[in-house]
């Protein structure tokens, strides 16, 4: 399925690999097209591979030094993290072109970064998420309400799992 919009996963100083690689899975479901990451605790760990779809293949995971650094398309900052005065995620309207930024598993993203953010928005959960399920609910709050609307089975014989021939008979 085409990318219509320039999507950027940026991860601030990630330790864990199968985060990681969950991330990266995440990447492909949804359609980023880069996932980005500062630091070196992912680096020495990632031979610990999670990513079972293989996404890296097909999507950039590069190292860099500064997480906000341009990229070949303008894109809007979206930080999320549990900071006081950010948005709601159900009441987020998503950027059609976006870099969201993503703290360490035991850590926050620095007030550096959130300041220079166009946004910042927090899922209303009890308690911090899980790195990886954080970047699937924005992921997936972004594809629910940028996607075309209607249903079309066509999307889930695609995609499924090769195992699943499921049908409804009613």
């Amino acid at each position: 399925m085409p990318r219509p919009h320039k999507v950027v996963i940026g991860l601030i100083d990630p330790k864990s690999p199968s985060n990681v690689g969950a991330v990266m899975r995440a990447a492909g479901c949804y359609r980023a097209n880069e996932v980005r990451y500062t630091g070196v605790r992912f680096a020495r760990a990632a031979k610990y591979h999670t990513d079972t779809q293989n996404s890296a293949s097909q999507i950039p995971l590069l190292q860099v030094e500064d997480i906000l650094a341009p990229t070949t398309v303008p894109m809007k900052v979206v930080c999320v993290e549990f900071v006081e005065g950010a948005s709601l995620l159900t009441q987020f309207e998503h950027p059609e072109n976006a870099l969201y930024v993503f703290g360490p598993e035991d850590g926050s993203i620095a007030q550096s970064v959130i300041d220079r953010a166009d946004s910042v928005v927090y899922i209303p959960t009890t308690g911090c998420m899980n790195l990886a399920a954080t970047v699937n609910v924005v992921l997936y709050d972004r594809l629910s309400k940028l996607a075309p609307s209607g249903h079309d089975d066509s999307a889930i014989t695609r995609n499924r799992d090769t195992n699943n021939r499921l049908l409804i008979n009613r």
